[in-house]
C-alpha cells in the first residue's frame, strides 16, 4: 500500500468524511549527473553575483521583488511566512459543479484519496452520488502551506484530488491567434464522411501497458552495453534513417483516402502476422552468411591481464615499416 503523504478530511455542509492523500504518479524520467569529464567529479551549482561573477555565500542573500526595473522590495522570511495560509487539513468542498465544466488546461497533478478512521460508509456514499449526478466538488486545500484549488472526483469504486491550475495561471485560446481559415472552415459532407471512416477504422482501447517511453528504453540499454563492453561507445543513429522533411500542402480528400488505403493495407498485414503465428514452428534456417570474428588487428587496442588480474590496455602496434 502506497505510504499517505497528508491526512485530513473531506468537509461540505455537515459532512466529515476523515482521507488519506496518496500520490497517483510516480517520476520516471532519466536523472543525468554533471561531472567533469578530466577527473569524473561530479559538478554541483554556486550562487553567483550575476555581476561581479563572483560567489555569493547563503548567508547574504535576501529575497525580493522587483517592481520596477532595477528596483526591488525586500521581504524576510517572517514576512514571507506570514503570507502562507493557515494548513486545516481539510479539504473544503465549496460547490458541486458538471464534470464536464473543468478544462482540460485547468488540470494539474492527480492524488488518489483513501479512507480513513472508519470513514468507508460516507466515503462510498460520496463517490456513487457525483457519479450518479455527474458533478464533482470544487474545493480548496492547502499543500505544504501552499494553497491549491482543487476537484473531488470518482473514478471506478476511488475517489481522486485533482489539483487544479487557478484561472490567471492559464492563457485563452485567443493567445494562438486562431484565423477564419480555421475557425470558419468550409468542409465537404464527403471530407467529413471520410474522416469519419478513417477515425473508425483506427479505433482501438485504451491499452496502458503497450505506452512505453522508448527514450527511457534506448538510454538504459545504452547505460547496459557500456556496462557489459567495459568501454565508451559512440552513440549513433539508426542506419538509414533521414532528418525528416516538412510536409507539403495537399488536398484533404486526397489525404483521407490515403490514409483510409493506408489503414486497409495495415488490417490486412495484421491478419497475415497472425496466420503466421498460428502456423507451428519450425526449425529456424542456418543463415547464409556469419560475420567475421573480430580480430585484435582490427581494434585500435588490445586488453591484456597484468599479474593481479587487472585489466591493462596495450596500444596498436603501428603496421608502417
Amino acid at each position: 500500500m502506497a505510504r499517505a503523504i497528508w491526512k485530513g478530511a473531506i468537509s461540505f455542509g455537515l459532512v466529515h468524511i476523515p482521507v488519506a492523500l496518496q500520490s497517483a504518479t510516480s517520476s520516471e524520467s532519466i536523472d543525468f549527473d554533471w561531472l567533469d569529464e578530466r577527473t569524473m567529479d561530479p559538478v554541483g551549482y554556486k550562487r553567483v553575483n550575476k555581476k561581479s561573477g563572483k560567489e555569493v555565500t547563503k548567508e547574504h542573500i535576501v529575497k525580493g521583488i522587483q517592481y520596477e526595473k532595477g528596483k526591488y522590495i525586500l521581504l524576510s522570511e517572517e514576512e514571507i511566512k506570514s503570507a502562507h495560509p493557515k494548513s486545516t487539513q481539510t479539504i473544503e468542498i465549496f460547490s458541486f459543479v458538471d464534470s464536464t465544466e473543468i478544462p482540460l488546461a485547468n488540470i494539474e497533478t492527480p492524488y488518489y484519496l483513501a479512507p480513513d478512521k472508519r470513514g468507508e460508509k460516507v466515503y462510498a456514499l460520496l463517490r456513487e452520488t457525483l457519479t450518479n449526478t455527474g458533478t464533482v466538488g470544487l474545493a480548496s486545500v492547502i499543500l505544504h502551506t501552499k494553497q491549491h484549488l482543487a476537484a473531488v472526483m470518482p473514478i471506478d469504486s476511488a475517489l481522486v484530488l485533482i489539483l487544479l491550475r487557478w484561472p490567471k495561471e492559464v492563457r485563452g485560446l485567443d493567445s494562438i491567434e486562431l484565423t477564419s481559415a480555421t475557425t470558419e472552415a468550409t468542409l465537404s459532407k464527403a471530407e467529413k464522411d471520410m474522416a469519419k471512416r478513417l477515425v473508425q477504422d483506427m479505433k482501438g482501447k485504451w491499452s496502458p501497458d503497450e505506452y512505453k517511453d522508448t527514450f527511457q528504453e534506448k538510454i538504459m540499454a545504452l547505460v547496459d552495453k557500456k556496462v557489459a563492453e567495459g568501454k565508451i561507445e559512440d552513440v549513433e543513429t539508426e542506419p538509414g534513417e533521414e532528418p525528416r522533411k516538412s510536409a507539403d500542402i495537399i488536398d484533404l480528400t486526397e489525404l483521407l483516402k490515403r490514409s483510409l488505403a493506408g489503414g486497409k493495407k495495415s488490417s490486412a498485414s495484421t491478419k497475415a502476422t497472425a496466420a503466421e503465428k498460428s502456423k507451428p514452428a519450425t526449425k529456424a534456417a542456418k543463415p547464409k552468411s556469419v560475420a567475421k570474428k573480430a580480430t585484435p588487428s582490427a581494434t585500435k587496442t588490445t586488453r591484456k591481464k597484468t599479474a593481479d588480474g587487472k585489466p591493462k590496455r596495450v596500444p596498436k602496434k603501428s603496421s608502417s615499416k
